[in-house]
């Protein structure tokens, strides 16, 4: 598994992208409805107001705050500091100098101090979107198979369109290349690695290299 979503559903499709589109798009379709099904059970079985990882992310920062020293500086605004970065939190713009929660939408150690002052949920600050409403939502869709071929209701202009295959230019020669080329600064193990010279992409048989190995070399063999 890749952070890259487009490398995640390649290395997925790996074996199965040589199949007609049809046969393709089928895998894709089960895939995917399998995707959102065990997303939709994961979503429905959270007991906390927020997503595992948000709360796990959290739920330190409430012993943190208990550290702090928070101050009032007028009915909204909030002075919290005992630490080497200190805060000045808007309740009711819901932000702070420290800029973490500004980015995040989640509430930092001054956030979580000022609101326990204020006597303010803390949940009632937190971006919607990791909320567990949220996250049923996002896989509250689903993907249903679009059936057999037989049971497709296709438009009679579409039926009667002739589609004539494109033009192919003359095949190279060599082996068809099936993995795309990478993408730059994107690096790759190098499996080819020549017995003479040492380096990586071609092979002894292939290799230019002037200067290979020395072993059994009768000039290098003199003893000191």
């Amino acid at each position: 598994m890749t952070t890259n979503m487009v490398e995640s559903l390649n290395s997925m499709l790996v074996n199965v992208r040589d199949f007609p589109y049809v046969s393709l798009l089928d895998v894709i379709q089960e895939k995917m409805s399998k995707w959102w099904n065990d997303g939709r059970i994961i979503a429905m079985a959270i007991t906390t107001p927020l997503t595992p990882s948000q709360e796990s992310e959290l739920r330190p920062r409430f012993a943190q705050s208990n550290s702090r020293h928070t101050s009032q500086l007028n009915p909204v605004t909030y002075h919290v500091k005992g630490s080497e970065l200190e805060g000045v939190v808007d309740i009711f713009n819901k932000t702070c100098t420290c800029k973490e929660f500004d980015i995040d939408k989640l509430p930092c150690v001054h956030i979580v101090g000022a609101a326990h002052h204020a006597q303010v949920s803390v949940y009632s600050l937190v971006s919607p979107y990791y909320t567990k409403e949220y996250y049923v939502l996002a896989y509250s869709v689903t993907i249903y198979p679009v059936g057999s071929q037989s049971q497709w209701d296709i438009p009679n202009k579409i039926v009667a369109r002739i589609v004539l295959p494109r033009e192919f230019k003359d095949k190279k020669r060599g082996r068809p290349k099936t993995s795309r080329f990478p993408s730059v600064g994107e690096f790759r193990k190098q499996k080819n690695r020549c017995g003479k010279c040492g380096a990586y992409g071609h092979y002894k048989k292939k290799c230019n290299s002037q200067t290979g190995s020395t072993e059994g070399n009768p000039l290098t063999d003199v003893p000191v």
